[in-house]
């Protein structure tokens, strides 16, 4: 075929591939010589990536329901509070299954102290009037493992 020759020799053992190769072809009618040029590029630029390109293994944020919905924790509101709250215990759900954020979780927890002190949430059980309310979450299935 043609003869194929390395353009940049000197320096080729530092590098990880020749920067460019090229081939000559002789055309026998018109004694021209055609250089065929396969340049690479720039060995250093050509393994990065685009900066443009969004990651695919990027996880959706999530955004807490509080947050979504832009509700700020009342202690007068007790309906929302005791949706937090465990019906058989009376102990406040942790994040990691309400999915909640930092900063609303402890204010959901500050606004059921709160009304405990106030008079207006039980402290052990739930109110019966809201046990059959729509859940926000399902305990029994946590978005999160336990931290412990």
């Amino acid at each position: 075929m043609f003869p194929i020759r390395r353009v940049a020799q000197i320096g080729l053992r530092s590098l990880a591939r020749p920067i460019c190769l090229s081939s000559t072809k002789l055309d026998s009618k018109s004694n021209h010589i055609h250089e065929i040029d396969f340049t690479l590029g720039d060995p250093a630029a050509s393994n990065q990536p685009t900066g443009d390109l969004k990651n695919p293994f990027e996880k959706e944020k999530v955004v807490c329901i509080l947050c979504q919905m832009k509700i700020r924790p009342d202690y007068k509101n007790t309906k929302l509070l005791s949706q937090f709250v465990s019906s058989f215990t009376g102990r406040v759900y942790g994040r990691h299954i309400t999915g909640l954020c930092k900063e609303k979780q402890e204010m959901v927890e500050k606004e059921i102290k709160k009304a405990r002190y106030s008079g207006l949430m039980p402290y052990y059980f739930k109110d019966i009037d809201y046990c059959h309310d729509p859940d926000l979450f399902d305990p029994d299935k946590p978005l999160r493992d336990h931290p412990y």
